[in-house]
């Protein structure tokens, strides 16, 4: 999505889930800066929010899969549909 991200993965019990995010949002927040450095000013910028979301699945694994897959047609037909709700 253009300002989220959803993600599913497993986390080995030796590790914390604290550990891993910071893992992923660094390299990733690297990788962004480091490819587009060029393009867009990056000195001071924060590429990820500071904080994040996290529950665990369990069973309903497929249930969140099906969320996360269909989460872009969702949110596309719910942007046409505030275009219609504006207040001013």
């Amino acid at each position: 999505m253009p300002d989220h991200v959803h993600m599913l993965i497993s986390i080995p019990p030796e590790y914390s889930v604290s550990h891993i995010v910071g893992f992923l949002k660094g390299k990733t927040s690297l990788y962004v800066a480091n490819k587009y450095a060029r393009k867009r000013r990056y000195k001071g910028y924060h590429f990820w929010a500071r904080g994040y979301f996290v529950s665990t699945t369990g069973y309903q694994e497929q249930v969140v899969r099906r969320y996360i897959q269909n989460q872009k047609k969702k949110d596309k037909a719910s942007d046409y549909n505030d275009l219609f709700n504006l207040s001013y």
